[in-house]
C-alpha cells in the first residue's frame, strides 16, 4: 500500500510557494517598479545597515536595512510605494544617507529581522561591535607588509588587555594584516592545546601565532555572524561570505568552516580586486607564448581551455583574458562557482548547485542571451562539455578550465568526456597548462655555484629541446651556466627568500599534425609528440628558462613541475 507523507507533501507545497514568491518579486521589481531585485537567502547582512533602523521599526515599516556602503544604505522592500517603505526611506534620509530601494521576498525581509537577535546577543555579550572596521583595515593593509610586521601586530591585539580588542578588534587586525601582506586565506586551527593562525602566502602557509581558546570562540563567533553563519551550529560544514571596503575598493572574504577534532577550523579566502587585476604581459608569460594567447583568444570563435590543479592561477588568467579583450561591441558571459572578482561590464553568474542552476544550465541560459564569449568556470562533465564545443562551433568565443596535468592531456579527456572528435578539431584553439612558481626576491637574492645535479637536469632539458627544434637561447639564456640564483631571505620578503609568483605554461595549438591524429583517439603522449614539434616550450622547459634568468630557482620549480628525464 502506497504511503502517504502529509508532512513531506505540505513541506514541497511551502518550498514551490516560496520560489515562486522570488519568481513573482523578480518579474514585478523590473517590469512594474524598474528596481533591482535581490534575494538576501545567499547573501550575508551587512551589521552596520540594521544598525539604522531598530527591529521594531523595521518589522513596522516591513523592510530590511541589509547593505551600507558608505553613505548608501540597500534597503529591501517587499514594495518601494508602501507608506511603511516610504516612511522608512525618509526617517533615513533624515540621518544623512542615501537610500537604494531593492525589492525582495517576506523570506528575505524575515532573514534581515532574525539578524537582529544575533545582534543583540552579541552586543550584550561582546562589547566592540560586529562591523569589520574599514578604518582599521584601511590602515593595516598599508603599514603592514612582512610577516614580521603582521606576526607583531596580531601578537599585540591578542595580548592586550583591553576587552575591546579582544571582543571587538582582532578579527580586523588579522584580516588587515593578510591584506596588508598579500596572503589569499587565513586559516584558524583548533590544536589539541591551542589554536594557530596562519597565512597562506605566495602559495605556502606560515604559522603568525597562536592564541588560547577563548579567544578562538570569540574569533568564531564573529566570523559566523559577518558571514551569515549559523551560531548554534558546529558539527556540520557552514559556507558564508562578507565583505568590507578598503576605498573604493571591496574586498571579499569567503568563509569556509569544518567541524575537527578540537572545533571548527575555519578558512577565510581573501578576495582582494587588486590580485586579479594583472594585465596578461604581468603573468610571466614569454613573448611567443604572449603572441600564441593572443591570437587564440582574439578569434571570432573557439575554444581555450586551461587546466592545472586548484591553486594554479587559471582563473587570474581567465580573467585577463576577459579584461585583455574587453569592449562595448562584445557581450561577455560568465558562469563561475563561486563569482570570486566583480568585473565591470561583464555579466556574471554564479551557479547554485540547491536550485539546479550548475554550469551546465548555466551555459544553457548564457546561449539564449546572445553573448559573443562565455566563460564557464570548469568542464566537469559530458553534457557542458558538449555544450561548450558546440558553443564555439556557432560564432561564440569559450573560456574554460579542466583537469589534467598537462596540455596535451586536454585533447583525451574532452574524448573521454563523449566529444565528437570530428568536431572537436574545429572547436579548440588552445589548451593551456600553467603552475605559479614562488620569485625570488630582488632585494636579496644572489648568484652561487650551481651544483653538478642541478647543470645534469639542465643539460638534460635544453638537449631535449634543442633536440625538438626548440630555440631555448632566443629567451636571452645560456645552457652552460657555472653560477644560478638564489635568495637567502631578508625583512622585505618575509625572511623566505621570494616575493611574488608568476606562471609557466605550456600550449597546445590546433593544427593540420594534432588534426590528424584527433581522429584516432590519441593518448597523452601521443598529443605530446606532436604537440613538441610546434617549437613552444613545455613547463619543464619554460622553467628552466626562469631559473636560467634569475626569476625562480630549482626547488621551487621540482615542487609544481616534474623535473625528471622522460622516456
Amino acid at each position: 500500500m502506497v504511503q502517504f507523507d502529509e508532512t513531506d507533501q505540505l513541506k514541497r507545497i511551502k518550498n514551490l510557494r516560496e520560489e515562486e514568491e522570488e519568481d513573482v518579486v523578480a518579474m514585478l521589481a523590473q517590469s512594474q517598479y524598474g528596481l533591482q531585485y535581490v534575494n538576501l537567502l545567499s547573501q550575508s547582512i551587512d551589521n552596520d545597515a540594521i544598525r539604522l533602523l531598530t527591529e521594531e521599526q523595521a518589522r513596522s515599516f516591513d523592510v530590511g536595512p541589509y547593505k551600507l556602503i558608505d553613505k548608501k544604505l540597500f534597503l529591501a522592500v517587499r514594495s518601494p510605494n508602501a507608506l511603511g517603505a516610504q516612511q522608512a526611506k525618509t526617517l533615513i534620509e533624515g540621518e544623512g544617507y542615501e537610500v537604494v530601494m531593492v525589492m525582495t521576498s517576506e523570506k528575505s525581509i524575515e532573514k534581515v529581522w532574525s539578524h537582529y537577535t544575533d545582534l543583540s546577543y552579541a552586543t550584550r555579550s561582546r562589547a566592540g561591535g560586529l562591523d569589520v572596521s574599514p578604518d582599521v583595515l584601511l590602515n593595516l593593509s598599508q603599514t603592514v607588509k612582512t610577516i614580521d610586521d603582521a606576526m607583531r601586530v596580531i601578537v599585540e591585539a591578542v595580548n592586550e588587555s583591553s576587552s575591546v580588542h579582544h571582543l571587538s578588534r582582532i578579527l580586523e587586525i588579522i584580516l588587515g594584516a593578510g591584506i596588508g601582506i598579500g596572503a589569499s586565506d587565513v586559516h584558524v586551527e583548533p590544536m589539541q592545546d591551542d589554536v594557530e593562525i596562519r597565512f597562506r602566502l605566495d602559495g605556502v602557509l606560515h604559522i603568525i601565532t597562536k592564541v588560547n581558546f577563548n579567544t578562538y570562540k570569540q574569533i568564531n563567533t564573529r566570523i559566523k555572524l559577518l558571514s551569515g553563519l549559523k551560531l548554534t551550529i558546529s558539527s556540520v560544514p557552514q559556507d558564508g561570505r562578507f565583505s568590507a571596503f578598503l576605498g573604493t575598493d571591496e574586498i571579499s572574504f569567503r568563509t569556509s568552516m569544518i567541524p575537527g577534532a578540537y572545533g571548527e577550523s575555519i578558512v577565510l579566502r581573501i578576495l582582494n580586486p587588486k590580485s586579479i587585476r594583472v594585465q596578461l604581459d604581468a603573468l610571466g608569460i614569454s613573448a611567443p607564448l604572449y603572441d600564441i594567447f593572443m591570437k587564440g583568444i582574439k578569434k571570432p570563435n573557439g575554444m581555450v581551455l586551461l587546466t592545472g590543479p586548484t591553486g594554479s592561477g587559471k582563473t587570474t588568467t581567465l580573467y585577463a583574458f576577459l579584461q585583455k579583450i574587453f569592449s562595448d561591441e562584445l557581450k561577455i558571459i560568465t558562469i563561475e562557482d563561486p563569482i570570486e572578482y566583480h568585473l565591470t561590464g561583464i555579466t556574471q553568474t554564479q551557479v547554485d548547485h540547491k536550485k539546479g542552476y550548475t554550469f551546465l544550465e548555466g551555459l544553457r541560459s548564457a546561449l539564449r542571451q546572445d553573448p559573443d564569449v562565455i566563460m564557464v568556470g570548469e568542464i566537469r562533465d559530458s553534457e557542458t562539455a558538449k555544450i561548450a564545443v558546440e558553443s564555439a562551433l556557432t560564432g561564440h568565443i569559450v573560456f574554460s578550465t579542466l583537469h589534467t596535468n598537462n596540455a596535451s592531456g586536454v585533447i583525451p579527456r574532452l574524448i573521454d568526456l563523449d566529444v565528437n572528435p570530428k568536431i572537436l578539431v574545429s572547436a579548440l584553439s588552445l589548451s593551456i597548462a600553467q603552475r605559479l612558481v614562488r620569485v625570488l626576491c630582488k632585494k636579496c637574492k644572489y648568484e652561487r655555484p650551481i651544483t653538478s645535479e642541478e647543470k645534469t637536469t639542465v643539460d638534460m632539458i635544453w638537449n631535449n629541446a634543442v633536440a625538438l627544434g626548440k630555440n631555448m637561447e632566443q629567451f636571452g639564456v645560456h645552457r652552460d651556466v657555472s653560477t644560478v640564483w638564489a635568495a637567502k631571505g631578508c625583512d622585505i620578503c618575509g625572511k623566505t627568500g621570494y616575493k611574488g609568483r608568476l606562471g609557466v605554461f605550456e600550449v597546445v595549438e590546433m593544427d593540420a599534425n594534432i588534426e590528424h591524429i584527433i581522429l584516432s583517439n590519441p593518448t597523452e603522449r601521443d598529443i605530446k609528440a606532436i604537440a613538441d614539434k610546434q617549437g613552444t616550450l613545455d613547463m619543464r622547459e619554460d622553467g628552466i628558462v626562469k631559473i636560467l634568468q634569475g626569476i625562480t630557482d630549482f626547488e621551487e620549480l621540482a615542487s609544481v613541475v616534474d623535473l625528471s628525464e622522460r622516456k
